[in-house]
This record gives C-alpha cells, sequence and structure tokens, in this order.
C-alpha cells in the first residue's frame, strides 16, 4: 500500500547517478575542505582556524594562557562547523613538540606524550599562540589575504594565512583524504630559509643545487636519515621513501657487560610501543642476548637501555632490532597539497615555487594596502597645510556657518589660492593655484583643535608630510620592480631566519650499498641520432667500421619511408646532451637517460624525454661536460643570425627547458657550437658561399636576445653549418649527391661579420647543393647519413685536399632520390685493424650488412 499526498510531486532518480554525485561532492568536500593543507601556508582548514581565532582574541605569545576549552569553542562556533574532538586533536598536535618542528601552539598543561599518553580534556589545559605562529599572521589586517564567510555568513575568516615563514616546508603535514593522502615530512628552519633565498637569487636553480642548502628532513625527535636515494627521489617528484634510524649508542659496562643506549628514536613512532615490541621480541625468543629492558627516559631527555647478556655481541643485536623493531622506520613522503583548491604532487622545486609567489603577493598586496594609506593620510595633510597657510579665512568661515555640517560645504566652496604644494606631481610645477577641499580634508579642518594653529604644530604637519612623501615614494618604488618585491621576502625571511634558526637534529648518513646511478653506467663513447620525425636513439660508436671513400656504407637505423636521420654526433654517455628547440628553448638530458638501442633499431619519439610543448620540435643537439665560466656557446640560424652566449648561463635548465634565444618568424636553428673566446666562426651556406670572422665581433648576449647579422644570403639560399674554423684544420663539405672535398681554412680569409662571403665549394647540378661541413683533421673519421637512413664512415685522409673553387670527388655513392643529409666528425679509433680500412673490398657480403662485426 503506497501513501500519496494531494499535489505531491515526485521526481524520479537514478540511483546508481545520484550515488556517484553525492559521493564525489563529499569526496571534494574532505579533500579541499578538511585533510590537505594549501600549498601556499601549508595548514589545513581546521590549523588555519584555530590559530585565526586566537589571534582574534588575542591569544599572542606575550598574553596569559587561556582554556582549550574557550578556544575550541570559539572554533566551533564561529568557523568550524564540525566535532569538538577534531578542533582539539588539531589544537594538541600543534603544541606537541615532537610532532611539529616548530610548534604552533603554546601549551600549559598535558598534552600527550611521545609515548602515547592522551592528553589531559580541554577543560583542564590551557593554550596561547607560539611565537612562530604570530609570523603567520603577519599584517593580515592590511588586505594580504582574500576572506570568505564563514559557514553561516556571520562572519570572515582568511582562506588562507600571510605566513611569513615557510610552514609547508619546516613543519610538513599529514592527512588522509577520500582516494589520496598526503605525508610530507618536516624541515630545518634555517636550511628551508637559505634553499629559498638561494632560488630567489637564481631562479633557474637545478635540484641538486637547492639541495646543497637543504640537506634533507629534520625531524623533531631527531633519528638518522639512512642514504640520500630516498631524499633524491621525493625532491624530485614529490614521492619517495626516507628509512630513518634511532640514534643509539653502544656502553661499557662496569662488569664487563654491554648496553645499547637509544636516546632518540624515528618520527611518529610511539617510544612505549616501541619498548614493548623489543620486550616481546625477547619473550618469542627472536632476539637473544638481551638481559634486561628499561626505559629511563626523564625530562632530561630520552634513554632506552637495552642490557645484554655477557656472550652477546651488540652490533648483532642491534641490527637484529633495526630489522624487527620500529628502530628503523620508514617515512613515506607524499607531498599532496592544494594549488588553486586542486589536489596536485609537488616536488621541493615546486613547493619552493609556490610559497615564493604566495609571498611576492602578500608583499604586493601589503604595499599597496600602505600605499593607499600613505596617500589617504597626505591627501588629509594637505588640506590641513591650506588651513594652516589661510588660517584667518579658515576661521572666518567657520564663525559664519550655522553648524558643522554647513561649515564644511562653506569650506570645500571656497577656492583657496595658493603656493605650490607637490605630492608626488599631485599639483605639479605651478606657483599659484586654485586649490579646493574635499569632504574629507574639510572635516579634518572642522575636527582640527585650536593648539594645531601653534607654529610648533605648524611645522610638525610640514614634517609628516614630508615623510610620507619619501615613504610614498619607497612603496611605489617596491610595486615598481618585481625583483624589489622579492628582495623584501628574501630579507624578512633572513630575519626569521636569525631570530628562530637553529641547528639540525636529524644526521644524514651515507650507506656502503647506496650507489649513485652514474656508477652503475659505463662511461663510454656513443652516436647519437636523431631522426625528423622526432626519434632518438644512443648507438655504440664502435658498431661502425670505417670504410674507404666510396662505400655503400650500413645500415644506421630503420625509418619510416618519410623520416630520415637529421642530427648526428657522437659524445660520452656522462656528458650533458643539450637539446635546442624550435621555440628556442634548451633542454638537457645526460647521455645515459637517451635509450641505447641497436644500430638498426627506430629509436624512441623525443617527445617521450622532453617536456615538449606542443608543436615544438628539437631543431639542433649538443654535447657538453661540463659547464666552464670562460666558454660560449655560438648560435646559428638558417636565415644567417649568430649570436654568442655564455655557457654559464645555461648551467641551470629545469625540467621545462630554459630559454635559449629568440628567433625571427620563419627561422630556424642549424648549428650550436663551444667556444672559449678567441676564435675564428665560419659559416657555410647551401649554395656554396662561406664567411669567416672572428667571433669577438658578436658579443656575447643574454639568452633572450634574438642576435646579430652573421652573413647576407642570396634569394633562396640558406645556411647548413656554423662551425669552429681552428687554423689548423680543413673545412670539410659534403654535397647532397655525395662529393665532398676538404679545403685548408686558411684558404678562408677572415671578414667581417654580415658580409656576402667567398666561394667555399664549386657546384652544379651533378653536385647538387652543399648538405653538411665540418673542420677537420686527417686523423678524424666522418660519418655520412643519408636522408634513407644508411650511414657511412670514412677516414678524412682518404677524401682528397681540394681548393675552394672546386667540386670535390665522390665519397657516398649515393642512389637514385636519395641524397646526403648530414655529416659528422668523430675521433679515429686507437685499435682499429689497418686492414679493416685498407681492404674494404675484402670484406664479405654479410659482413657489409651487419657492419662488419664478424671478425
Amino acid at each position: 500500500m503506497s501513501i500519496s499526498f494531494e499535489n505531491q510531486k515526485i521526481i524520479p532518480v537514478d540511483l546508481e547517478r545520484e550515488m556517484k554525485k553525492s559521493y564525489i561532492d563529499y569526496a571534494m568536500s574532505v579533500i579541499v575542505g578538511r585533510a590537505l593543507p594549501d600549498a601556499r601556508d601549508g595548514l589545513k582548514p581546521v590549523h588555519r582556524r584555530i590559530l585565526y581565532a586566537m589571534y582574534e582574541d588575542h591569544l599572542t605569545c606575550d598574553r596569559p594562557y587561556r582554556k582549550s576549552a574557550t578556544t575550541v569553542g570559539n572554533v566551533l562556533g564561529r568557523y568550524h562547523p564540525h566535532g569538538d574532538a577534531s578542533v582539539y586533536d588539531a589544537l594538541v598536535r600543534m603544541a606537541q613538540p615532537f610532532s611539529l618542528r616548530y610548534p604552533m601552539i603554546d601549551g600549559h598543561g598535558n598534552f600527550g606524550s611521545i609515548d602515547g599518553d592522551p592528553p589531559a580534556a580541554y577543560r583542564y589545559t590551557e593554550a596561547r599562540m607560539s611565537k612562530m605562529a604570530a609570523y603567520m599572521m603577519t599584517d593580515i589586517e592590511k588586505e594580504t589575504v582574500d576572506f570568505m564567510p564563514n559557514f553561516d555568513d556571520n562572519r570572515k575568516e582568511p582562506k588562507v594565512l600571510p605566513s611569513r615563514f615557510p610552514g609547508m616546508l619546516v613543519n610538513g603535514s599529514s592527512g588522509i583524504a577520500v582516494g589520496m593522502a598526503t605525508n610530507m615530512p618536516p624541515h630545518n628552519l634555517t636550511e628551508v630559509i637559505n634553499g629559498i633565498c638561494y632560488v630567489i637569487d637564481n631562479p633557474d636553480a637545478q635540484m641538486e643545487d637547492i639541495c646543497q642548502y637543504i640537506k634533507g628532513p629534520d625531524f623533531p625527535t631527531g633519528g638518522i636519515i639512512m642514504g640520500r636515494s630516498g631524499i633524491r627521489a621525493a625532491y624530485a617528484t614529490g614521492r619517495g621513501k626516507i628509512k630513518v634510524r634511532a640514534r643509539t649508542e653502544i656502553e661499557e659496562m662496569h662488569n664487563g657487560r654491554q648496553r645499547i643506549v637509544v636516546t632518540e628514536i624515528p618520527y611518529m613512532v610511539n617510544k612505549a610501543r616501541l619498548v614493548e615490541s623489543i620486550a616481546d621480541l625477547v619473550k618469542n625468543k627472536r632476539v637473544e642476548g638481551i638481559s634486561d629492558l628499561r626505559d629511563e627516559s626523564d625530562r632530561e631527555g630520552m634513554r632506552i637501555v637495552v642490557e645484554l647478556k655477557r656472550e652477546a655481541n651488540a652490533q648483532v643485536v642491534l641490527n637484529q632490532l633495526f630489522n624487527y623493531t620500529q628502530l628503523q622506520d620508514t617515512f613515506s613522503v607524499n607531498n599532496l597539497a592544494l594549488v588553486n583548491n586542486q589536489p596536485r604532487t609537488l616536488n621541493l622545486r615546486e613547493l619552493i615555487d609556490q610559497y615564493i609567489e604566495f609571498q611576492r603577493e602578500v608583499i604586493e598586496r601589503r604595499t599597496r594596502f600602505d600605499l593607499n594609506k600613505a596617500e589617504g593620510r597626505a591627501h588629509i595633510l594637505e588640506g590641513l597645510k591650506v588651513a594652516t597657510d589661510n588660517i584667518d579665512r579658515i576661521i572666518e568661515i567657520i564663525r559664519a556657518s550655522a553648524n558643522e555640517s554647513e561649515a564644511k560645504t562653506n569650506l570645500m566652496a571656497e577656492p583657496f589660492i595658493i603656493n605650490q604644494i607637490a605630492l608626488l606631481g599631485i599639483v605639479g610645477g605651478k606657483e599659484n593655484f586654485e586649490f579646493h577641499l574635499d569632504e574629507p580634508q574639510a572635516q579634518a579642518i572642522v575636527n582640527m583643535r585650536l593648539g594645531r594653529l601653534s607654529g610648533l604644530e605648524r611645522q610638525k604637519i610640514n614634517d609628516e608630510y614630508d615623510e610620507i612623501e619619501s615613504k610614498i615614494r619607497g612603496l611605489m618604488e617596491v610595486l615598481a620592480s618585481r625583483h624589489n618585491m622579492l628582495e623584501i621576502v628574501k630579507k624578512e625571511l633572513v630575519e626569521i631566519r636569525d631570530k628562530f634558526g637553529d641547528e639540525r637534529r636529524t644526521q644524514i648518513e651515507a650507506v656502503d650499498n647506496e650507489i649513485d646511478i652514474e656508477d652503475l653506467i659505463e662511461r663510454e663513447d656513443c652516436t647519437y641520432t636523431l631522426t625528423h620525425c622526432g626519434y632518438i636513439k644512443r648507438t655504440t660508436t664502435d658498431t661502425y667500421r670505417s670504410q674507404r671513400r666510396g662505400g655503400r656504407g650500413v645500415s644506421a637505423m630503420a625509418t619510416r619511408e618519410e623520416d630520415f636521420a637529421e642530427i648526428l654526433f657522437t659524445a660520452s654517455s656522462h656528458d650533458n646532451i643539450l637539446f635546442f628547440s624550435s621555440l628556442g628553448k634548451v633542454y638537457r638530458l645526460k647521455g645515459y637517460q637517451i635509450p641505447e638501442t641497436s644500430r638498426t633499431a627506430k629509436g624512441t619519439n623525443v617527445v617521450n624525454l622532453l617536456a615538449l610543448e606542443n608543436g615544438e620540435t628539437v631543431s639542433a643537439m649538443f654535447a657538453i661536460s661540463d659547464y666552464d665560466e670562460s666558454h660560449y656557446l655560438f648560435f646559428t640560424t638558417e636565415q644567417g643570425t649568430v649570436k654568442r652566449v655564455a655557457l654559464s648561463e645555461l648551467k641551470n635548465i629545469r625540467k621545462a627547458g630554459l630559454r635559449a634565444l629568440s628567433l625571427n618568424e620563419g627561422d630556424r636553428l642549424v648549428d650550436v657550437r663551444l667556444t672559449d673566446g678567441t676564435q675564428n666562426m665560419l659559416i657555410v651556406t647551401a649554395k656554396g658561399h662561406a664567411i669567416c670572422f672572428d667571433e669577438n665581433e658578436v658579443r656575447a648576449m643574454g639568452r633572450s636576445a634574438v642576435g646579430v647579422r652573421g652573413i647576407t644570403l642570396e634569394e633562396g639560399d640558406r645556411v647548413i653549418g656554423g662551425v669552429r674554423a681552428r687554423p689548423e684544420g680543413e673545412v670539410l663539405t659534403v654535397t647532397e649527391n655525395g662529393y665532398g672535398k676538404r679545403t685548408p681554412v686558411g684558404d678562408f680569409s677572415i671578414h667581417h661579420r654580415g658580409g656576402r662571403g667567398i666561394l667555399a665549394h664549386a657546384l652544379n647540378d651533378k653536385t647538387g647543393n652543399i648538405a653538411g661541413t665540418a673542420v677537420v683533421d686527417l686523423d678524424n673519421d666522418v660519418m655520412i647519413i643519408t636522408d634513407d637512413g644508411v650511414l657511412i664512415r670514412t677516414a678524412v685522409e682518404d677524401i682528397r685536399q681540394c681548393g675552394r673553387n672546386t667540386q670535390g670527388v665522390i665519397v657516398m655513392r649515393t642512389g637514385d632520390d636519395v641524397h646526403v643529409n648530414a655529416i659528422t666528425r668523430i675521433q679515429k679509433e686507437e685499435d682499429e685493424d689497418p686492414a679493416d680500412i685498407e681492404n674494404p673490398e675484402e670484406t664479405s657480403e654479410a659482413e657489409v650488412e651487419h657492419g662488419g662485426e664478424q671478425e
């Protein structure tokens, strides 16, 4: 039997859809409103509301303690529509020195212990803000943060606290949301501030540079972090596992026996349960050799004593305790925080960047508030100056008025002819100015005491006016520059560091079996190849055997029909490989980070290795071993533009890339060369022209500069290479149809940059245009690759030396519709068998097909 009502309206709802919607709403409420901290101040809503309620109640560190029950009630009644237990638990944790590295609450009474003892009820304990917590509220009254309505729209609460010090990093956070959780370790305040200041001074700082300042987590309970691999993973990705051990000592007892003394335990480990677990191990005989176990901890510090039997080996017992108990524990890092109300996993650099940008915004808003206030006061002082300069007329107007309202109206209607008064250009340079008071100024004059008319008081007005004028100029100077605002952020952080900074508590120890990834990778010379379609691979250089000129080559890679090898060079597997993109950005990988493949493999698409934007492609690759301060990178573009940048400018390349140069529309990068500031540079074009000039004709520029004219091109011509013209070297040019020659560098006379150049290679239909160029020595080999993926390695000495105005000889036989695409110079292997070079004709057909690997 169904019950119905008159005029009832039933809306059928799909249960599954409603469950999904309701659960998503609940999940987002927990994620955003309860469980996850904001990346800016590092606080969850309950912590933020507790601190703000205490700030409203003036419970600062210089005021008397107040019952925790009062604070909990105020938080519940004003801002937090949840249970009192959640508020008191959060308040207690902020007061525990073993939970927070820098407690936010100064508690009075029993706030629990590291043994897991519960705190006293909130009717017994008292609390106030700590000295550090005061810096969370600094300048909040100056509109530095946004406010929002509370749950019943009767009050406003801050969306985030100004957080003068980096609470997220120094105190960490933990919380379990719906489908996600956060667990962020605390750090040392001094180290964090030093790291933030370094990033402010070096915006392109790399992770390894930041880690020179921020060594690792610093837990309030001390302990020892075993190894740095977990720290590196957590800092690089936002996730990692850090192994933490208790601090222990092995002491000799008077009776000849030994004892293990524990003075620090891993973070968040319950000491009482730890002692109990050791006792259980002894009881169950899983660990033998322990004769007595005592907890001698007191107000002076922690001390757990494990006495050993006479025949026991102390180190063996200790290792067993590390293995079976929480004397060794793992802290799982998951840096999950809210960024624009969206949960994100942040690495160390992103956490620092979030804090820096937030503090810059706080400084900007605070400065604008102070500026508006100063300008308002200056405006009033202008009116008072007018009044003191025209006091007789002012008194006459007021006396003639029937009431205060009429007096204000008459004052505003009266024109005052005054001498120049200037405040940041408000009046300008006029000597006599007709000035009208507005309502705030007229009100200030009406309210002015007669005592302000004395000469001394008039001088005070002038002095205050001058002081505010100077203050306004200073505030406007701050707002004019991001750099100025960040300098203030840095200055205020240093003040906090000097006041509250302390020594690190947690020691970081290297472990014997912790090996850096580079220690596992053999250092070897490799060939790096990038195709037109963006496939990159690394192959050991000795895969290719040297052949005489005119050989057919070996297959270098398997490419699609429309793909071909575009960039080729050799470098060590431990070198830094720089990638210069079509958008003028530079990226960096270690050589070994590029997957090694067989000679004929297609490789890996470069978009899987680099954070390229949509439409961005790699235009050039370059290998360096270190960042020498005296070296430069010389850029050459297809349209003949050149640019020189100090190598050190590209030292701090982030994963997202770094701006290396700006390109004109339609231009692209064709070559990048490393120089030492004393080189001559040679630019060669596809139609056979070349120009040689001193690199110092191109001044060193910033990363974002476009560059200057290197060579003037004929119509339809383009630059195919920009190389260093070493005096002892020879210029090797190879054409599209496989013709090549080497010409002494001395045949290319030095000119000024920007000219049309001289002839470098005699070209015709048989030779085709120049495909590649390099400066070589006789002991070099050259690798030549075609657009269908065939590669030949030839000794330079086998290529004929010719003059500039010659077409050269065939160095590689190309088939129909196959052209040379690129060349690169490589060092000849010292242990090569001369027979392999002198008698390539004797090599079997199978050996040619497979690169001569059958020896």
